[in-house]
């Protein structure tokens, strides 16, 4: 009876714990860690929030990736990446530098969708009509887009 009583009170224990870690804010904006994303509020909606520099240099896949990032992505993420305030978040910016986002990181959030954790913007939904290898044409031009903005 003792060990009955145990296991029932260790389900429950399990499940709050459950229900409260994916209640709860994202530990990293809770904690203040360096990523945060700017302030948008004087932002209008739609319109960029970051400033993009575009290398007039591309590599063949960035090239291939910019056309599949103009069909697929740029809807919400804006022009080169830059973000729709209210919309999407700007993929060139510290938030998505390879130490934080890995390349992988792409290929799932277009495959699977994201939950939103970092911005304001609401989940992003899975990403049809792309194969992985698009979105790694797409992570290519990306990259190239974030070096050139300082971002590595």
């Amino acid at each position: 009876m003792n060990k009955m009583l145990l296991a029932i009170l260790a389900v429950f224990l399990i499940g709050g714990l459950a229900v409260y870690w994916n209640a709860a804010p994202s530990r990293q904006q809770s904690a203040g860690h360096s990523m945060v994303p700017p302030d948008t509020s004087g932002v209008a909606r739609g319109a960029p929030i970051v400033e993009v520099s575009v290398p007039t240099d591309l590599s063949a896949n960035a090239q291939i990736g910019k056309g599949a990032f103009e069909a697929k992505c740029a809807e919400c993420h804006g022009a080169n990446a830059a973000g729709q305030n209210g919309v999407a978040p700007p993929l060139v910016h510290k938030i998505y530098e390879p130490s934080h986002h890995s390349d992988m990181a792409f290929v799932l959030a277009a495959k699977n969708g994201v939950r939103s954790h970092h911005w304001n913007f609401g989940n992003m939904p899975p990403v049809k009509g792309l194969t992985d290898a698009d979105v790694k044409m797409v992570t290519q031009f990306v990259r190239e887009l974030q070096e050139a903005n300082g971002i590595f």
